[in-house]
């Protein structure tokens, strides 16, 4: 009592402040008991941590991670304070969205298709007829009211996420939209509307107001709230503390604070699983104050109990906080579909019924349609609509059945009392008087400008930390190339005695820059790499353009410090002039500075990996393509006066040449001899040049800012155009769903071997991981599988079940042989043979779940490649094609034949790729398939698809086993037989699920302590739920060992011994060779396949022509004529490097582009070598061989146009040797590049391997130090540079054996001998240096070959 009323005193105390003082100090109890004054802005993380831990404390259903507590309390202090909770009201009427797109072959991704695209973009007005209209959504016209959760269910392409983006005022603007939209009366116009970081930017939205509010009449009413929930609402309602505490509760709520401080992962980064990425985008939203939710399609990938959990905390908030929520999902279990109210199904672009859930089958009931006693709901309302599945729920059957379409069901809503009661809502305007001030917001932003700047300064600093390893290996690597330049160009070596040592002098400095430049542009993948994050937050109103580009600008300026200061250090400071190591030392930065803005503007333009790439390398072909002012050609004068590196290296040159080691004036000269350099280079020699180049650069730096802002703000993530079918296919897809209603059992063109496979006490295990190491696990390591027995046999259906965890995909990959590490144990027979993997895997089939397919070749192709290397060579042609027409009959792929497999809007959806792996299978004529997660990530009516294809194989006679972790009832019964595993790899059930799953259902009902299922549960859920970690503690049980001490064990064992014994007129499994087909037809196979999918990369070919073709006009017109007019020593130099330059960005390009190309081949590689489909020899030749032909393309287009501008020699033989030394070159860069992405794991690290390379290339390919000049020690890297190689073959074979003087050294000299002593190049060489450019592609090439076959990144 003694302690309440110390409460009250200090509480009375506080309400005595004025309002500003008394919404931040509240009452604080500790873990002692005793109630602190506190200042809400100055809350600890223990003090927070404490806070949620009391505020969750009388949670009743713990166990069921309900943690609506607290906004209960909340809920409830809002109304005893009479305080209405600002709502919205979403209205959408007659909503139409259309797409103008292509047709057919015209939408395919092909070399021709992508230039069309390009010469259309800027007369798309005029040739807009050319495509055909696509309606999306169809007048369709509905309300969403707050506190009411609504599910918007509809089949694939059914116009769900563009109603969600047409709801949240985000549709695409080449979308044709009509209608409105309305939020509480107002259209879109009139307002505006992870997880620490996403809390931070939102800001508090009007809750400080509502608080204000609520502490003022709660003191008229002398109300006392609870302490606890006044801090917590006080201190969310603050700036200071809002990001922290709200953040802790969604991570609590969202089950997230396991995994707070790990890393949410990518591709290559392990990091958080799937659900929980999902959770974190729930969670984005949820920390802001937004009162509408639109969300799509959360539960791909998930399991039903995660997808619950997510749906679960939704709608405590929508309920409790009076929000406005549509959720669109896939397939959801009963359970998560009881948490709505409404429901919006949405059919072919019409919206078939909207209303409340409880009604809608009442709706169809009206029309004729019933769904079935142990049908899921949501399963009928997806296949209702189905021209396929829709006859079976017809219940008139005293009348014709005659297809319902969407259309009509959409018109018999309008009729029916439900939709009459919306009509009339909607017909009626609403009253805007009634919309709370605070509901709707004209504010873009969620906090002040210095506050959004400084949360994304915090993150950029926060991901930079993260990333740390990559600046590291940054100032490593250049630290490396620095110390070998600076062993090139030792003093001890150099001299200042003539103008050839200042050119070699001007050489170093120019190839500095050049590597600072090249610098600067390291970072454009991982830029380009975080653009679709920025392109969502950006759209979601979590920052403007400019707070999110100048903090990566303002952060990277130490690095770029650092960067240039190890270069300097190790160069200049030994090589060049002491005088003058700061004023270098500041210029250099700033070329660092203005190269890396300048990447990022081109990455924002570019926006994709290989656009960007592309237009980078362009980019940096002109800045470092340098003309003096008296040799640059007059068109090109304005890009000389705008050109960055113009400014740059003139200043740079002038620094040093106008330094004191220059002034000398040497004999037979009138001026100083760093005069007499700059001037035979061609650079200014004022000197005040080196201020006008430091200005020019800090301008262009500040240039390239705002335009990287610019285009940050304005421009959009390219999409690719949509594909649609022909009218011819669209007909032919009728007629197959005609066909296939009564398409029956039907046997296969093929006959096979029906096998059975039985594991027997299988184990597999992995050396323990670090980490649980560090948790003090004991032993050396960690298994996965313990023990695992069972058998599948022909004709039988088994699902392999359990939680995440268990082991199925695991179990899965041992017995197909699939691991590639570990430890394997235990005995595996087919047909009572030991399992051996070789002949193995010519009868086994697996399908993944990644669904790996070669993205550019059509599903028809996709098949005839399986089919022509998997099946028999006995088996002819004709045949081989029946057989594939048939599994695609099969499968329900013969509509989709011609379409492309890539994933997107350009390809196949998710289920047709699930159907494709399947079909890949299928036409190998397997005898056993295993099928890991088949019908994860659909809806409905496409798992009905997909399960019926599998049952459609199985009474084909093969043995078929599915991982599976949903829990439809529908799925679970179509099976068979079943193998229940738990955590730990552990077996608790294996045998027959028998009708209405009564087997399954009466074994565990007999085990003691198990409770009954009750009437109209979903079996497997029940089956699932009894046998969790959790019910083993309660009922302390092991249902593993109740398994092994069943009946049902021992008969499983049983079989197991009976079926180990080969039958008596049996064989083992045995094949004249290891693979189908001979080596030849392999490698013919591979390049047929490999021809169809670069014909189809327009990223990739496309691309590099259009890049070869405007980089050969650009150099040609930059040297035009250079090559004809050789009249003094620099001339000839200029022509030189030009070629260097030029061979180098070319070979550069070639090199990076093509590593994207292997490595998602490779993926592909990895899945059928696995399967024995052909030697990794035959796949490596006929990729290394398909480059030859746009190789050769791609050096005529180039060397036919540079040759004729610049005015090379017109003889046949000089343009051969040209051609021959760029198409070598060119295809041994590439080369290159397939070789050091075969012999590393992925792209990442080979840009670390390479970058310094190419730098080195650079340095010893003959034009920075003259070969004679370099030093002994490096002699042996200029001879084995495949780089200077190709220069002297290019040099060699166009001015060699030329007899026309010119001045060197006061000298008159040929330009043979000028090129013998300088360079060292002799024209009577010419075959040696070709047959040595060959050598390097034959060595690049064969390590490729020798690469892919010896080397496996996989990691099973």
């Amino acid at each position: 009592m003694e302690s309440d009323e110390i409460s009250l005193m200090k509480w009375d105390s506080i309400q005595r402040l004025p309002t500003v003082a008394r919404l931040r100090r509240g009452l604080l109890t500790t873990p002692e008991g005793d109630s602190n004054e506190i200042d809400v802005h100055k809350i600890g993380l223990q003090e927070r941590t404490y806070l949620l831990q009391r505020l969750l404390r009388n949670n009743t259903v713990e166990v069921d991670n309900d943690h609506s507590f607290l906004l209960k309390l909340m809920r409830d202090r809002i109304d005893r304070a009479g305080v209405d909770i600002p709502t919205i009201e979403v209205r959408f009427e007659h909503l139409n969205v259309q797409a103008q797109v292509h047709v057919g072959k015209r939408a395919l991704h092909t070399i021709t298709n992508y230039m069309l695209d390009l010469v259309e973009v800027p007369l798309k007005y005029i040739l807009k007829r050319r495509k055909q209209q696509l309606n999306i959504l169809q007048d369709v016209s509905g309300i969403l009211k707050h506190s009411r959760l609504t599910l918007l269910l509809g089949p694939p392409n059914s116009g769900k996420t563009i109603l969600l983006l047409a709801l949240a005022g985000k549709l695409d603007p080449n979308l044709k939209f009509a209608g409105k939209v309305s939020y509480n009366g107002h259209e879109m116009n009139e307002f505006v509307e992870t997880l620490a970081f996403s809390a931070r930017v939102q800001g508090v939205g009007p809750r400080y107001d509502m608080l204000e509010e609520v502490c003022r009449r709660e003191m008229e009413e002398n109300i006392i709230p609870d302490p606890d929930i006044d801090v917590y609402m006080k201190a969310v309602a603050t700036e200071d503390q809002r990001a922290n505490v709200i953040t802790d509760y969604i991570l609590k709520i969202l089950g997230l604070d396991i995994c707070e401080d790990t890393m949410v992962g990518n591709a290559i980064l392990k990091g958080i699983s799937k659900g929980q990425r999902k959770r974190v985008t729930i969670g984005e939203t949820l920390v802001g104050p937004l009162k509408s939710l639109f969300v799509d399609d959360i539960s791909i990938g998930l399991d039903d109990s995660t997808a619950f959990q997510i749906v679960k905390s939704l709608k405590q908030f929508v309920y409790l906080l009076k929000r406005t929520a549509v959720i669109s999902l896939q397939q959801p279990s009963l359970e998560t579909y009881n948490l709505f109210d409404d429901i919006i199904l949405l059919s072919d672009g019409h919206i078939v019924y909207q209303g409340p859930c409880v009604q809608v089958l009442d709706f169809f009931a009206s029309i004729g349609f019933m769904c079935p006693e142990r049908k899921p709901v949501v399963d009928f309302l997806q296949e209702v609509t189905s021209m396929k599945d829709q006859e079976q729920y017809w219940t008139h059957k005293e009348k014709p059945y005659i297809f319902v379409t969407a259309k009509e069901f959409a018109d018999a809503f309008e009729s029916y009392h439900v939709g009459k009661s919306l009509a009339n809502e909607l017909a009626t305007q609403f009253d805007k008087s009634k919309s709370h001030p605070a509901a709707l917001t004209t504010n873009k932003y969620g906090i002040g400008k210095l506050e959004l700047f400084k949360a994304c300064l915090s993150r950029d600093y926060l991901l930079m930390k993260r990333n740390s390893s990559h600046y590291i290996f940054k100032l490593l690597q250049i630290a490396l190339v620095a110390i070998i330049t600076m062993t090139v160009f030792l003093p001890t070596r150099t001299h200042h005695d003539s103008v050839t040592d200042g050119g070699i002098y001007a050489s170093a400095l120019f190839y500095g820059s050049t590597v600072i430049m090249l610098n600067g542009f390291a970072e454009l993948a991982m830029m380009v790499g975080r653009l679709p994050v920025f392109y969502k937050q950006r759209d979601l109103l979590f920052f403007p353009s400019w707070a999110y580009a100048l903090p990566a600008w303002i952060l990277r300026l130490p690095l770029n410090f650092a960067e240039v200061g190890v270069w300097v250090i190790f160069t200049y400071s030994i090589i060049g002039d002491p005088n003058v190591i700061g004023r270098t030392f500041l210029l250099l930065v700033l070329v660092n500075q203005m190269a890396g803005v300048f990447c990022r503007l081109v990455g924002a333009i570019g926006r994709e990996t290989s656009m960007a790439a592309t237009l980078a390398t362009l980019s940096l072909g002109m800045l470092l393509v340098v003309v003096s002012q008296d040799n640059i050609k007059k068109w090109w004068l304005w890009e000389f006066w705008i050109s960055p590196a113009m400014y740059g290296q003139n200043a740079l040159l002038n620094n040093e040449f106008q330094g004191k080691t220059w002034r000398h004036v040497v004999p037979n000269s009138t001026e100083p001899l760093g005069v007499q350099v700059l001037k035979s280079r061609g650079f200014f020699t004022q000197s005040n040049w080196y201020w006008i180049g430091f200005g020019a650069l800090i301008g262009y730096t500040l240039l390239f800012i705002i335009g990287y802002i610019l285009a940050l703000t304005f421009l959009n993530p390219l999409k690719e155009h949509q594909v649609v079918e022909s009218v011819q296919l669209l007909s032919r897809k009728k007629k197959s769903v005609t066909e296939n209603k009564h398409y029956g059992k039907r046997g296969m063109i093929l006959s096979f071997e029906p096998h059975c496979i039985t594991f027997d006490e299988v184990t597999y295990s992995v050396d323990m991981p670090q980490e649980m190491k560090n948790q003090r696990v004991v032993g050396e390591r960690l298994n996965l599988l313990n023990g695992v027995s069972g058998s599948f046999r022909p004709a039988v259906l088994t699902a392999l079940m359990g939680v995440t965890g268990a082991g199925k995909t695991t179990l899965m990959d041992v017995l197909a042989g699939r691991k590639t590490r570990g430890y394997i144990g235990g005995t595996i027979t087919i047909s009572g043979y030991s399992k051996k993997q070789e002949t193995f895997a010519r009868v086994c089939g697996y399908c993944e779940q990644n669904y790996i397919h070669s993205p550019y070749v059509t599903v028809y192709e996709s098949l005839l490649f399986s089919a022509w290397l998997r099946l028999s060579a006995e088996i002819n042609a004709e045949t081989r094609k029946m057989f594939i027409e048939e599994v695609m009959e099969l499968v329900e792929l013969t509509p989709l034949r011609d379409t492309i497999v890539v994933p997107g809007a350009t390809g196949l959806s998710t289920l047709q790729r699930k159907r494709l792996t399947i079909a890949v299978e299928l036409v190998a004529n397997p005898s056993i398939m295993f099928m890991d997660e088949p019908t994860s990530g659909l809806d409905a009516r496409s798992v009905a698809i997909v399960m019926r294809a599998i049952r459609n194989i199985v009474e084909n006679g093969r043995t078929v086993v599915c991982a599976i972790h949903q829990s439809n009832i529908d799925i679970f019964e179509s099976f068979d037989e079943l193998l229940l595993m738990k955590q730990g790899g552990q077996v608790i059930y294996a045998g027959p699920i028998g009708h209405h799953s009564s087997h399954l259902i009466n074994y565990f009902e007999g085990i003691e302590g198990v409770s009954k299922i009750e009437d109209g549960c979903n079996p497997a859920a029940w089956m699932l739920e009894i046998t969790s970690s959790e019910k083993e503690m309660q009922l302390e049980i092991d249902f593993s060992e109740v398994y092994k001490n069943s009946e049902l064990y021992r008969r499983n064992k049983a079989l197991i011994v009976e079926l180990s014994i080969p039958a008596p007129d049996s064989v083992n499994l045995r094949f004249p060779s290891k693979y189908s087909r001979p080596l030849f037809a392999q490698f013919k196979a591979c390049l047929w396949k490999q021809h169809w999918s670069y014909w189809r990369n327009p990223r990739y070919n496309a691309l590099r022509f259009l890049f070869t073709a405007v980089a050969s006009i650009f150099f040609g017109s930059v040297f035009y004529g250079l090559g004809s007019k050789i009249e003094k020593r620099q001339d000839l130099l200029n022509s030189i490097g030009s070629m260097s330059i030029t061979i180098l960005l070319i070979g550069i390009k070639n090199a990076g582009s093509v590593q994207a190309v292997v490595t998602a081949e490779r993926a592909v590689f990895y899945r059928e070598n696995a399967a024995r489909m052909y030697s990794p020899l035959a796949y490596a030749f006929g990729q290394a061989l398909i480059e030859i032909s746009y190789v050769l393309l791609q050096a005529l287009v180039y060397g036919t146009i540079v040759y004729a501008m610049v005015g090379f020699e017109w003889s046949v033989t000089k343009f051969f040797w040209y051609i021959f030394f760029v198409f070598f070159t060119s295809l041994y860069c590439t080369y290159y590049g397939m070789m050091t992405i075969a012999i590393t794991p992925n792209q990442t690290i080979v840009s670390f391997l390479t970058r310094p390379s190419y730098v080195l290339w650079n340095l010893f390919s003959g034009t920075v130090v003259p070969p004679p000049r370099i030093p002994i020690w490096w002699r042996w890297f200029y001879w084995a540079n495949p780089m200077a190689w190709s220069l002297n073959g290019l040099v060699a074979s166009q001015f060699g054996g030329i007899k026309d003087h010119i001045e060197y050294n006061g000298k008159s000299v040929s330009v043979e001998d000028f090129l013998e002593n300088y360079f060292g190049f002799q024209h009577e060489f010419l075959g040696v240096v070709a047959a040595v450019v060959v050598g390097f592609n034959v060595v690049f090439g064969l390590v490729f070959v020798m690469s892919i076959k010896m080397f496996n990144f996989q990691s099973r």
